[in-house]
């Protein structure tokens, strides 16, 4: 058990106790003359004391042996030593052998060596014991005039921590204006910025005297000193809001400094002061310059997230900076792409889409002629965000969606797909564009070479071929893709099988002889001799490949039978299309039995043994239905096929629509004023003498103040909920903590009450964690009164998204019994994984290529009370705290089966998957499994136990 109070200490070393050395060792070393080992020996033995060792017999040995030693290292660790050991007895009495470490500190203030002097001051920045320090108050204010400045930076900041020690001012009450005085003869930077410093925490008026004095000379002013006079004014302006303007004019002229830090302070102590249109304009512009001007992929990102946060709260002077932020597309760093994107999509107004539109234009063109790896990324994400533009004004996307179109047979399938998706989009909602997208289309059907994309491709000229020209071309074109027919012939199997040591015979092609009719898919005959006749194609163009000529052929003879099924649907549709716009019958029929010839020669490829798969059901079903379709049309199936793919397709739109609108609403609310607040009318209020900034500043504070915006949500509620009991009533000591979790750490506030009547003395919350957490510090010993009360905190470091829990015990010794030392044990606390998921959105196919990805999966078996399939999903939702991406009509009706896709992020940025697949059961009992996936094993543990113990009921 730790017993050992905290101590402070400037050095962290990571120290094995297992591998300590004995004081006796570190003895002898200590007396030699040997300087390595003496050096080794001062760090073993600080080491030990850092560790809770105490080691009494060394310090007569340093004091003899170590003490006069001129080696600069050996001194440095001295300081270490002194500054760790117990300078105090039990009752707080510094203890008499100090007098001896007291006359070495002043000799070292008088050393003739300036480094000896600086790092001795240093150390007594660290020393609480007055009476070690009241002696050597006249050699540290001597040192203030030493004529090195590393000598007189340290002095300051020793005058600086004496003077604020509980007893400081009556130690040295001139503090202030010696200090004074230093700072307005001082040239160095880093001393005058201490003397700033020290005014600033020790004499605030003075401070702010001497920044009115010299307020012309600002700009001069070194680095250091700036920052620390812009927190002066973020002290003074939170204290003092009449002032507010003046020190707001000194910010906007530090904007002018050359240093960016300086620089990019400014910016946020501005927007943190003021909302002033003409303060924030100033801070949007800084960070936007910050952003072009500085080559740290990190401190763009810390920029692009200032900008995020200005966007939230002041987006109608962020939209005049939109091309700006736009310019950060220059880095190749894919996150900056994605956060400067991001931003700039939120900041599209009727006014400035169209030169965003240019601009993102010009960045895809230019993803062409680059040979960067990744290309193809960005070019997604650019796609992406053209598709968001088209979407919310219709108006540019004839400008952007030939450009695009160009792109359908990229290599890149993820970017290809995004395309023919937005075009499929843009078909729809821009009508005025169907021709001309129809005619690009059909022109560069050919060059796509990703079955989806194809897919894709397929069902818009199936939908969106409505003239008798566009039906022809669009039946021209599939069939110049597939090339000629069959795709498959008995010479082709005969050459295979004589390879293959005679592979067995299809199963509806004839060979035994060549007069013999054969029966091909769809019931019709034909003589073997004329399939041989019409086979044009050689056998090796059985086995497929992307580089033979046409796309759709190489792709059904590679053997993906589902793209096959679409080509079949989407011949039907224009057939039968064709039949309302073609006059003549026989082209019609000539039409359909080109198509009936394809779905047979499909049919017959499939059921073939040169290809290693055959047709799966699914497909070989969905080509047979469009056979008979075509050889029996009714008209309700012509209604069916016609027009009710398109209206789901639209509703489809209109559903998505209506959710984007739903969100934006949800995010454009803001809170409003308590009725008994305050209500300020500038108009009424004296003008006179103020400026420009401060008249915008005064508005904007009265308009925030009405409409409630700096009233914090009071959540008291919520804080009594997350109080958790660490001890029972009848325990001597009462704990109770109240948990605050943040991003990337937890902290608890622990109050302990001792209900005995006794002193309870070296009291210590000692906490032991579990998981992905760890203690930052070590604990504290404290006394407790008699029936008192102590609020001791703790923080504890989160590095993964994970359930982890914390538990521990309370020890405590009696005034009675020292000896003894008694414990309570504590309740554990359990940290919920709740508190670091937040629902979040992804793309369809986001989340598909997420979900193929990620190696983490837990299954968990469906237990519960709740009877319907979607009172029991929301139930799932509501617990997980995740969003559900299946739209609400996809969920609607009652058929006793249910799948549902849920997703979450993490504040690491780690994502959460879920798949819902619920079935009732024959008895009403509901059974199915929920699969939770992710990258790390964390979340995907810690979310099947949180589903395994709330899916049972509403508990």
């Amino acid at each position: 058990m730790q017993k050992q109070m905290e101590k402070s200490c400037t050095l962290l070393v990571h120290f094995d106790k297992g591998a300590s050395s004995l004081a006796n060792e570190i003895k002898e070393a200590l007396e030699g003359n040997d300087v390595p080992l003496k050096v080794d020996a001062l760090k073993k033995a600080i080491m030990l004391l850092l560790n809770g060792e105490t080691i009494p017999q060394l310090f007569i040995t340093i004091i003899r042996y170590v003490l006069p030693s001129e080696d600069h290292t050996i001194q440095k660790l001295l300081l270490l030593y002194l500054e760790i050991i117990d300078k105090t007895d039990a009752r707080g009495k510094v203890l008499p052998e100090m007098i001896l470490i007291c006359q070495n500190l002043r000799n070292n203030l008088q050393h003739p060596n300036e480094y000896i002097r600086g790092v001795t001051l240093r150390f007594l920045c660290r020393l609480n014991e007055v009476e070690i320090i009241e002696p050597l108050i006249p050699s540290i204010v001597e040192n203030l005039e030493h004529r090195h400045p590393f000598v007189r930076r340290n002095a300051i900041l020793a005058v600086m921590s004496l003077y604020r020690l509980p007893d400081g001012q009556n130690l040295l009450d001139q503090a202030p204006e010696i200090i004074e005085k230093v700072l307005s003869t001082e040239q160095d930077h880093s001393s005058k910025r201490n003397a700033f410093l020290m005014l600033f925490n020790c004499s605030q008026e003075r401070a702010v005297n001497y920044l009115f004095t010299h307020i012309d000379r600002i700009n001069d002013w070194g680095e250091q000193l700036q920052m620390v006079v812009l927190e002066l004014i973020r002290k003074v302006c939170r204290s003092n809001k009449a002032e507010k303007g003046k020190y707001i004019k000194i910010i906007i002229s530090l904007l002018n400094a050359p240093s960016t830090a300086v620089i990019y302070e400014c910016a946020s102590t501005l927007v943190s002061l003021s909302s002033a249109p003409t303060a924030i304009r100033a801070a949007a512009s800084t960070y936007s310059q910050l952003l072009l001007s500085q080559s740290d992929n990190n401190v763009k990102l810390i920029v692009l997230d200032r900008l995020n946060e200005l966007k939230s709260s002041h987006g109608e002077i962020m939209v005049e900076l939109v091309m700006d932020v736009l310019r950060a597309l220059s880095s190749p760093n894919l996150d900056i792409r994605r956060k400067t994107l991001d931003i700039a999509l939120e900041l599209i107004t009727p006014r400035n889409v169209d030169e965003v539109v240019l601009m993102l234009k010009k960045e895809v063109v230019k993803t062409q002629s680059g040979e960067l790896e990744k290309n193809g990324e960005y070019r997604q994400m650019l796609v992406q965000a053209i598709h968001t533009c088209a979407i919310k004004f219709p108006e540019v996307a004839s400008t952007v969606v030939h450009l695009l179109m160009d792109f359908l047979g990229d290599s890149n399938v993820a970017s290809a797909m995004d395309v023919v998706v937005f075009v499929r989009e843009i078909i729809e909602t821009n009508p005025k564009l169907r021709v001309s997208i129809i005619t690009r289309l059909l022109d560069t059907f050919y060059q796509i070479r990703a079955a989806r994309v194809c897919s894709c491709a397929l069902w818009i000229i199936g939908e969106y071929c409505l003239s008798l020209s566009e039906v022809e071309s669009g039946i021209s074109t599939i069939k110049q893709c597939l090339g000629d027919l069959p795709f498959y012939t008995a010479a082709a199997e005969e050459g295979e099988g004589q390879d293959a040591s005679k592979s067995s015979q299809p199963v509806n092609v004839a060979t035994t002889s060549s007069r013999r009719p054969a029966i091909l898919a769809d019931g019709t005959y034909a003589t073997q001799s004329a399939a041989l006749e019409t086979a044009m194609s050689p056998p090796t163009l059985v086995q497929g490949s992307l580089t033979s000529v046409g796309n759709l052929r190489s792709l059904i003879l590679s053997g993906d039978f589902f793209l096959g099924a679409v080509v079949a649907c989407t011949l039907t549709k224009l057939v039968l299309r064709l039949e309302e716009v073609q006059p003549s019958k026989v082209e019609v029929n000539k039409a359909t039995t080109q198509a009936l010839l394809i779905m047979a020669s499909m049919l017959q490829l499939g059921q073939s043994p040169v290809l290693p798969h055959p047709i799966d059901n699914d497909s070989h079903d969905r080509v047979i239905l469009c056979i008979r379709l075509l050889c029996n049309t009714g008209d309700e199936i012509r209604k069916i096929w016609l027009q009710s793919c398109r209206e789901s397709f639209v509703k489809m739109l209109a559903e998505k629509q209506l959710q984007e609108t739903e969100e934006i609403k949800a995010k454009a609310q803001i809170s409003h004023a308590q009725p008994d607040d305050l209500i300020d009318f500038y108009h009424l209020k004296s003008r006179k003498g103020m400026s420009q900034l401060e008249l915008e500043d005064e508005v904007q504070d009265d308009l925030k103040r009405a409409t409630g915006e700096f009233t914090k949500d009071g959540d008291d509620a919520n804080k009594l909920n997350r109080i958790l009991q660490l001890t029972g009533f009848s325990d001597p000591v009462y704990a109770e903590a109240y948990v605050t979790v943040h991003h990337y750490d937890i902290v608890l506030d622990v109050t302990v009450i001792n209900r005995t009547k006794d002193t309870l003395q070296n009291l210590c919350l000692e906490l032991a964690t579990m998981g992905d957490l760890k203690l930052v510090e070590r604990p504290q010993n404290y006394t407790l009164a008699p029936e008192s009360s102590k609020q001791i905190k703790a923080n504890i470091k989160v590095s993964s998204t994970e359930t982890g829990v914390i538990f521990g015990n309370i020890v405590y010794e009696t005034s009675s019994n020292v000896l003894e030392r008694t414990v309570v044990v504590l309740n554990d606390i359990h940290i919920d994984i709740m508190d670091y998921i937040s629902p979040a959105s992804c793309a369809d196919a986001a989340f598909r290529t997420m979900w193929a990805e990620f190696e983490w999966e837990n299954k968990v078996a469906i237990n519960t009370v709740i009877q319907g399939e979607k009172e029991f999903l929301n139930h799932i939702i509501k617990s997980t705290n995740m969003k559900c991406l299946t739209p609400p009509s996809a969920l609607e009706g009652e058929c006793g089966f249910l799948a549902a896709n849920l997703y979450a992020k993490s504040v690491f940025g780690e994502d959460a998957l879920v798949n819902v697949s619920v079935e009732k059961q024959v008895d009403g009992k509901l059974s199915g499994y929920i699969r939770i996936r992710s990258k790390t094993q964390g979340i995907a543990l810690s979310l099947g136990d949180k589903i395994t113990l709330k899916q049972k009921g509403a508990a």
